[in-house]
């Protein structure tokens, strides 16, 4: 959510705050290890996804998708170092975060990380909910306006009071079909 809310801040099309959402989740694609084993797992997780070499990669090829380029690229790699910092303090202690992969095994280790299940983490997501919430009530788009449409528009219409909906499309649709009643096709 944290893509999400944060691509609502700036000027940019739907298609580039969906983009958004998964820069700031993709570097967790390293925990895949753990369909192929724990050991995979636990040696790739904050390593592959977690370094300064998959950020720009990840932010490069998501900007090839966007219309706005530079700006862009800046906020995709600034929510993948989101992501960082929220690992850094939310994955719990001991967990280090290898930035230099694959060319340094340095380790970035936080000793006071709350653990995962924490009521900081928590309240972080409450926050980031709330946030989105109040995103689809004032600027009337969820999350999912970009990958379902009409579910989106449906989401939006539970949360948004009447008074502060824009006019639905319903009347476009049905000027259209009485267009086809008007004039069927030549058998």
């Amino acid at each position: 959510m944290s893509g999400w809310c944060v691509g609502n801040l700036l000027p940019l099309n739907g298609r580039e705050r969906l983009l958004c959402m998964l820069a700031a989740s993709l570097a967790d694609v390293d925990g895949l290890g753990i369909v192929v084993s724990e050991e995979l797992y636990w040696s790739l997780h904050h390593a592959l996804g977690h370094c300064l070499l998959f950020g720009v990669l990840l932010s490069a090829i998501l900007t090839m998708f966007s219309t706005r380029r530079v700006l862009a690229f800046v906020t995709y790699l600034g929510l993948f170092h989101l992501h960082l910092v929220l690992d850094y303090f939310g994955s719990g202690p001991d967990w280090p975060l290898y930035y230099a992969w694959p060319f340094s095994r340095w380790e970035i280790e936080n000793d006071r990380a709350w653990p995962f299940f924490s009521w900081q983490n928590l309240s972080a997501a409450a926050v980031m909910l709330a946030w989105t919430v109040t995103i689809a009530v004032r600027r009337g788009r969820t999350p999912l306006e970009s990958v379902f449409p009409s579910l989106d528009r449906k989401l939006v219409t539970l949360v948004q009071p009447a008074d502060v909906r824009p006019p639905s499309a319903a009347p476009e649709a049905s000027s259209a079909a009485a267009e086809r009643i008007a004039s069927p096709p030549a058998s």
